[in-house]
């Protein structure tokens, strides 16, 4: 845990936002990095120099793309070395056990798991830094030269422990300037008390449901499994939005507007709608910088199965070092391939209530 939830709305939070409008303009930034640190060191607080550590790499390696502007073999190396290193480190902290434990499985050795601790966020911060050093190499956004206000863009605490991810093009002009007016602050206030009560008053008994069914292990009927497995449906898309939901308030409160995460997905008549609209920050994030980079589905169709495979293999993956976690991903790539090739014809002539049912089916059945 980084803060209690007490800790976080009673005391944290209210020094936060007081601390932020007493400080003049030119120094919230530098106000918000520090307060973001704090957050982040105090249930990491080893871990907060891996995430300074990152915060240098990518300034510096912006910087240096940006002083070699033109070379474009230079740059590609450089952009090809910040990447390597972020997802290195990425791989090192939440992959390095399940690369052992299929060593181990494939080849009969006995390697010891060395059971290093997942830093809190690490997929959320290294997504975000990679958005800007590669959108500086395509000259799509503008370099950062401050180094206080870019490593507040990677710390920032309203989104650091749970997104939704946001890309550096969706903040940069915010980052030098923004304004709150009282609309805005009302607004992120309503926005963050409705993540809340979806994550304490929804979330948590949904869990509470699954959780007692869970517990009863296979002794339970086909009508407490499927209520079981509802629940759990309910809990993860509450827990989730939840949290976006406070993020995003949270954001609005100190002069950002950070990307929707959720629309609600649950209300989808497709596996594709229902893709579009959930953890919309991810995927925009995989289409932009993995799915279009491969060729899309401009090189016809036989590339784009594969790219769409490769996607959602990493979708997979990106949410947990198992191989649970690929398959899952794995299995909404092939869902969404048989949707667009095959059954997409078929599936827009059915009656929306059909074509709804037949969604949740597929998600409770994936969850």
């Amino acid at each position: 845990m980084v803060f209690s939830s007490t800790i976080f709305l009673c005391v944290y939070l209210p020094l936060v936002l007081l601390g932020y409008y007493i400080c003049p303009k030119k120094g919230r930034n530098l106000f918000l990095l520090i307060v973001s640190l704090v957050f982040y060191a105090w249930g990491e607080p080893k871990y907060v120099f891996l995430m300074i550590f990152s915060i240098l790499v990518n300034y510096i390696f912006g910087r240096l793309m940006d002083k070699n502007r033109g070379r474009q073999k230079r740059m590609k190396l450089l952009l090809v070395l910040s990447v390597v290193i972020d997802l290195g480190l990425l791989s090192v902290f939440k992959y390095t056990d399940f690369i052992i434990t299929n060593v181990n499985a494939i080849f009969g050795s006995s390697f010891d798991l060395l059971n290093i601790a997942l830093p809190i966020g690490i997929s959320f911060y290294t997504f975000q830094a990679m958005s800007y050093t590669i959108d500086v190499y395509r000259n799509d956004v503008r370099v950062q030269k401050n180094l206080i206000d870019f490593g507040m863009y990677i710390t920032m605490f309203p989104q650091l422990i749970a997104g939704p991810i946001v890309r550096y093009a969706d903040v940069q002009d915010q980052l030098a300037d923004r304004s709150v007016t009282t609309a805005d602050f009302s607004e992120g206030v309503m926005r963050f008390v409705v993540g809340l009560g979806k994550k304490v008053l929804l979330a948590n008994q949904m869990g509470a449901v699954w959780s007692e069914i869970y517990a009863l292990g296979g002794d339970v009927s086909a009508l407490m499994a499927w209520t079981g497995a509802i629940a759990y449906t309910f809990q993860i898309y509450f827990d989730f939005s939840g949290y976006s939901d406070m993020a995003i308030g949270l954001g609005r409160m100190l002069g950002f507007e950070f990307p929707k995460n959720f629309d609600r997905p649950y209300a989808s008549g497709s596996v594709t709608e229902f893709w579009r609209r959930w953890h919309i920050s991810l995927s925009t994030w995989f289409k932009e910088y993995v799915y279009i980079p491969l060729g899309g589905n401009r090189k016809g169709a036989k590339r784009q199965i594969l790219n769409l495979i490769i996607v959602w293999g990493l979708t997979g993956i990106w949410h947990g070092a198992s191989w649970n976690f690929v398959l899952w991903g794995l299995y909404y790539g092939v869902l969404l391939i048989f949707e667009k090739f095959v059954f997409k014809k078929v599936l827009d002539k059915l009656p929306s209530a059909i074509q709804h049912i037949y969604t949740m089916f597929i998600v409770v059945i994936g969850w």
